[in-house]
Order: structure tokens, then sequence, then C-alpha cells
């Protein structure tokens, strides 16, 4: 650049610089026309701007050249590697073929290794119900599988299979542990029957025959519960490594039946022996039970009828309770047997005789399960239910004789005697019967929390 341009450069910046520092509010004010003018013709010109809405999208795809980062990806599965848990109850007719698919474990080793093993093998033995957990890879290739199972020795342990897998392959080991016990609280209203208002409350069968069982001197449930009855009750549950097995005792109970509540409270010396008492210490077990079988229904009662085989109006001695075949008969009340066998029209039969020259049939049965001279306690299987003898179709048939003279059974045994209880005992009762209390209280307020 020439000396004379820069020189005229020079003069043109300076007398600019002179210009502003003599009207700075003139040149302020034409900047701020520019501005605004760009402004407002920023403002008129974006709604002229397509809809992104509305623009074309296309999707484009390239392939990534992994090269030299290849062998680090090969890595990941050893580093990031995690496991699958997986449960599942052992049917009846279960191989380890099905068992494994339905746990998604297609493990061909692991399927050879259940079916050949001896111990292993007890998996698929049917004794009781089997809850298994299983451990995979993320390839689902087994890890771990554990059984559990009840004792058929004792009630209150439990059998433990374990199943590992090794560097030398499978190995399987069986084991022995103590089931603990649990309490739960359960409560509901009788809405129509009291085994859909069980059900409705989540509670175990087991759990919903017990409650049958300790109110039904009391309450007939065919025919006395009414809408807005209720129930409340705590109970056992038998738990091994966490997981529940089965169920246990009721501890306590209680049932609002038309206004009138009922009660009971398990007391005893240990955890076999004992009794349901009321809370106020009135006995609850009664000296007979109302019933010879668990669930059935009176088909026909005592006295006068029609002879459905031999024809004409005939006494009828007994109560007869229809049950399908195979239905397990109990005694109702301690005795001696003092005879099984076959006998005339009554076919299978036993006879027991009870305290105070009482004595019961149990007439009809498809097997036997005591024999002759046998001492049984209330509630032990005498038989099963069945057709022998003379008879039109599977059903019990059940007498209750005073000294010989017959009675209507269920008149004698709702009125059967109570069970008093020891004086000497009744501290520590008092203790049991009122932390149970608290936890009838507390079940009642679950319930009624969560309906709210």
């Amino acid at each position: 650049m020439t000396r004379p341009l820069l020189q005229t450069l020079a003069h043109a910046v300076e007398a600019a610089t002179q210009s502003i520092a003599r009207h700075p509010k003139r040149l302020m004010g034409g900047i701020g026309v520019i501005l605004l003018g760009t402004g407002v013709t920023a403002f008129g010109i974006a709604p002229l701007a397509p809809d992104a809405s509305d623009l074309p999208v296309s999707l484009v795809t390239e392939m990534l050249d992994l090269g030299a980062t290849q062998p680090e990806l090969n890595l990941l599965p050893e580093v990031a590697g995690f496991s699958l848990f997986r449960s599942e109850i052992v049917r009846r007719d279960d191989t380890s073929q099905s068992l494994l698919q339905r746990l998604g474990i297609p493990d061909s080793s692991a399927q050879a290794f259940l079916r050949s093993d001896p111990v292993a093998r007890q998996l698929f033995d049917g004794r009781g119900t089997k809850l298994v957990s299983a451990e995979t890879s993320d390839r689902h290739e087994l890890q771990k599988l554990t059984a559990r199972w009840t004792s058929s020795s004792n009630s209150r342990e439990f059998e433990r299979l374990v199943i590992e897998k090794t560097e030398q392959g499978f190995k399987a080991r069986l084991e022995k542990g103590t089931l603990q016990a649990s309490t739960r609280l359960g409560s509901g209203d009788i809405r129509s029957s009291l085994f859909a208002s069980t059900d409705a409350a989540n509670l175990p069968d087991a759990v919903a025959i017990q409650l049958a069982e300790l109110f039904s001197g009391d309450i007939d449930f065919r025919r006395d519960l009414r809408q807005g009855d209720r129930f409340s009750l705590a109970y056992e549950v038998l738990e091994a490594d966490g997981e529940v097995m089965t169920t246990g005792r009721v501890l306590s109970a209680e049932f609002i039946n038309n206004g009138r509540a009922h009660s009971a409270v398990w007391f005893g010396e240990s955890d076999q022996k004992g009794a349901y008492y009321s809370f106020d210490g009135q006995s609850a077990r009664k000296e007979y039970l109302a019933s010879p079988l668990q669930f059935t229904r009176v088909s026909s009662g005592y006295g006068m009828r029609f002879h459905p085989v031999i024809g004409g109006r005939k006494p009828h001695l007994g109560v007869d309770y229809a049950a399908p075949t195979g239905t397990p008969v109990r005694t109702i009340g301690d005795g001696v047997v003092a005879f099984a066998g076959q006998q005339r029209g009554y076919g299978n039969v036993v006879f027991i005789t009870h305290r105070k020259q009482h004595t019961t049939v149990y007439a009809h049965l498809s097997r036997l399960n005591v024999r002759t001279g046998q001492r049984v306690s209330q509630g032990d299987a005498v038989g099963a239910v069945g057709c022998t003898g003379t008879c039109t179709g599977p059903h019990l048939h059940f007498e209750f004789r005073d000294k010989g003279v017959h009675q209507d059974p269920l008149v004698a045994l709702r009125n059967s005697e109570s069970v008093p209880l020891n004086p000497a005992l009744r501290a520590r009762f008092s203790a049991v019967a009122s932390a149970q209390r608290l936890k009838l209280d507390a079940a009642t307020t679950i319930v009624q929390a969560s309906a709210e």
C-alpha cells in the first residue's frame, strides 16, 4: 500500500472519530433505527419459512468399521456378565425337560444331569409340593438350582436339594432344615358364603377349613350366615429359607355371626398338645366334632323316611352325608375301635366306643384305616367315603348311640360338652390371650384401612 493512500485513510478515521465525539446521540439513534428495522423485517419474514413438521424425513444408515476395537468388544461378556433368577413349582407329571423348559433354561447338560443323577432325581419323586429356584448365566446356562419341600417324617422340617455347576460338572446334595414359623393376619366380611369370603381375603384353603372347624359347633355355615357377618384371625405360616412352604395352625380367630361374637385362641403345653379356648377361658374344643366330614351336606336326616332300596317308610337311625368316593372320614372324638370290617348292609364299617358309653358308627366305607382294638384321637382318619353294603350312591352313613340307644347325631354332636381349662394354667393363658387379642384387633384395622 502506497504512502499517500495510508495518509488518506488516517485522515478519514480521525474525521470519523471527531464526528462521533461531537454527535453521540445522533449516532446511537441511527444505530437503533437500523436495528429496529432489521428486527421488524425479521418478524415479518419468519412466518414465510416452511413448517418443520411438513419437511421430508429421510433415514441415513451407515456401516461402522469396528476394526481394531473388535478384541475389546469380545471381552465385554466376561466383564458385564449377569445372573438370571427364576422360580417354579414342580408338577406331578414333570420331567427334567418340561421343568427346565418352563424355567427358560435350554441347557442340555443340566437336563441330562437331572435325568441321570440319583440324588437329583428326587426332584421328581412326587412327594408333596416342591418349590424350585434356579440361577442361570446371561446365556441361560444353569448355574444353581435349589428345591425345597416339607419333610414326610417331621412337619416342622424341610428338605433342600441343591444342584450346582462346578469345574468338574454338576454336583447334587440333599440337606435338611427347620421350618421357621411366622404369624400372618387376615380378615373379611361375609357377602355370600364363608369360602367365597376367605378366597376374597386371600386366605389359604387349609386356613379357611380350620376357621370353619373352629366354629362349626356354634354356627351352621349353610344356614346361619348373614350378610355383614365378619371374621378376623391370626395364623401360622411355615417358611424355608424365607419362602412359604405351608400353613400351620390358626392361632386365634373371631367370628361375628348375626351380631354375636364367637372367639377361639390356641393354648397348650406345647406346639402339638393343646386346645382352643374363648378369650374368657371357656373351652372352644368340644368333646365331639360337629361332623365326621370336613366338607359335606346332609342328604338324609334322622327319623322316618322312604327307604331308597327296599321301599316303604322305615326309621333312619342315623344321618347320611353326601360326598365323593374317597373323601376322608374322621372320628368325631377320642375312643377305641370296637369293630372294623364288613357287616351286612353297612358294608365296610367302623364302630368306636367313647366316654359315657357313647358309640359312633361309620358305614359304607370304601376303605378302612383302622383295626379293631386301636385307640384313636378326635379327628383321626378311620376310612373313606364309599358305597359298600346296601346303598345307592357314595355317602357316609353315621350313627350316634347313647348306652346302645340311637340318638339324632346332629343334636348330640351340637350339644356335646366342652373340655375345661386347667385352673393352674389360667395366668399363662391370660398372657397368651391378651397377645392374640391385639393381633385380631390389628387384623381388623388393616382390612378396614385397605377397604377405605
